[in-house]
């Protein structure tokens, strides 16, 4: 599995808006995951969105509503639109792409194979 790579990060006022993109490999005829991931100093890497192949994507609570991710099969691109920012959402963003041979809900499964990151600056 070749390596993602992130882009699109920056540093914006609260309340703007980024929209990141990861080249990123999917599994052709297969279901597969795909997520954002962010990690501010000091935290845990935690899961932000989740792309599911065959189903509905999904949100951590924090950014419901004001994130959205998506993905573009031909330019094999994940996306992760991010708007309304806030100073708690400032991190290093990073995506991921797994196999869901079992077809279990994304949020449960192990991500590994992570790029360089994009990092996102949010300043009041």
């Amino acid at each position: 599995q070749v390596e993602p790579v992130e882009s699109g990060g920056g540093s914006v006022q609260s309340g703007g808006s980024l929209k990141l993109s990861c080249l990123v490999s999917g599994y052709p005829g297969y279901r597969y995951c795909q997520a954002w991931f962010r990690q501010a100093p000091g935290l845990e890497r935690e899961g932000v969105a989740y792309f599911d192949n065959g189903s509905p994507p999904t949100y951590a609570e924090s950014v419901k509503g004001r994130f959205t991710i998506w993905r573009d099969v031909y330019k094999n691109t994940l996306f992760l639109q991010m708007n309304n920012l806030k100073p708690e959402d400032t991190a290093m963003y990073y995506c991921a792409s797994v196999p869901n041979y079992s077809e279990s809900s994304c949020r449960d499964r192990p991500y590994f194979n992570w790029g360089q990151g994009t990092q996102v600056t949010v300043f009041s």
